[in-house]
């Protein structure tokens, strides 16, 4: 069976990383329980108690079966033997840190937008398809370099005539920052990604 990948596994571990919801996670692991039941053993309130098994319904951790009015939850026990199979082998956590290949919304932005020859066709007006495309373009400066704003726009340039935007969006973006006329790269987990 194949890992999860990382945009499955953070979703499950930040599922995780709260106690109430562990708690839930384990008065469902013996068997199917509604959230009644769970508000009254957790001592939290109901609405509550469905937020918590919404979160973890969403990762994959909880199955819900319908039984006329009542819905009762259950452990989704495949999830969690995936999870610690992923995170108990030295070679898939290795996996984590290798380039997810690009989404199909990169794939069709790429296709739009960016030319044969490497040229942009218009930068899109889509606040999601101009991110994916500057993801790309921002492969074009090397990490923990310093590039002076004339290095920038020659390198832009290259790729559309307003580099002007293409710099202001790194900086909107947070893929680069710039202090005195100095740009520099920034690391993937700072960008903002809406």
């Amino acid at each position: 069976m194949d890992p999860l990948p990382p945009a499955l596994l953070l979703p499950i571990l930040k599922a995780l990383a709260h106690e109430s919801r562990l708690r839930l996670i384990g008065l469902i692991a013996a068997q199917e329980r509604n959230v009644g039941e769970l508000a009254g053993l957790v001592g939290l309130e109901e609405p509550t108690v469905s937020h918590h098994l919404s979160l973890l319904r969403d990762a994959g951790l909880v199955r819900v079966r319908q039984a006329g009015t009542t819905r009762w939850y259950g452990l989704e026990a495949e999830t969690l033997t995936r999870l610690g199979r992923d995170l108990a082998d030295p070679d898939r956590v290795a996996r984590l840190a290798e380039p997810e290949p690009p989404s199909a919304l990169e794939r069709r932005v790429l296709a739009n937008f960016l030319q044969a020859d490497g040229t942009i066709s218009t930068i899109p007006a889509s606040r999601k398809k101009r991110r994916a495309l500057l993801a790309v373009l921002v492969q074009d400066f090397e990490p923990d370099h310093r590039f002076p704003e004339s290095a920038i726009n020659e390198r832009l340039k290259r790729r559309h005539w307003d580099c002007a935007t293409l710099r202001r969006e790194f900086i909107g973006y947070r893929m680069m920052a710039r202090a005195d006329g100095i740009y520099w790269r920034l690391p993937e987990a700072e960008w903002v990604t809406e």
